[in-house]
């Protein structure tokens, strides 16, 4: 079975998310798989204390959750060396939030305005 990383992005409005997406796929060279998804900011404000062990420092207007066809440590890496206008936190199998989002992912509403560059 193939996993795919789940990326949150935390963003300010659209245009950052979008940029945050191109990001992603430009700078840190990971394939987004699929459509990116628009998910509650509020369960998103608790994956993200739970996973940095604290409140995020900023606050938010959108969250998108994204999968992409890389591991997850390899889509740590390559999100360390990008500077995106946007929060991203890669979730990894470990934490158990993982198999919720992946589960659910399917389910939430379509990110509209994001295409890929790969394609």
């Amino acid at each position: 079975m193939i996993v795919l990383s789940l990326i949150l992005i935390r963003a300010l409005n659209k245009k950052k998310a979008l940029n945050a997406l191109a990001d992603i796929e430009r700078h840190a060279k990971l394939s987004i798989d699929g459509k990116p998804r628009v998910i509650d900011v509020d369960e998103v404000e608790g994956i993200a204390k739970r996973i940095l062990g604290q409140k995020p420092k900023s606050d938010i207007k959108l969250a998108i959750l994204v999968r992409v066809s890389e591991s997850t440590t390899k889509s740590i890496m390559s999100i360390k060396k990008i500077h995106p206008p946007a929060h991203l936190i890669v979730v990894s199998e470990e934490y158990p939030e993982y198999d919720g989002l992946n589960k659910k992912f399917s389910t939430l509403k379509v990110f509209q305005g994001y295409y890929s560059m790969k394609k």
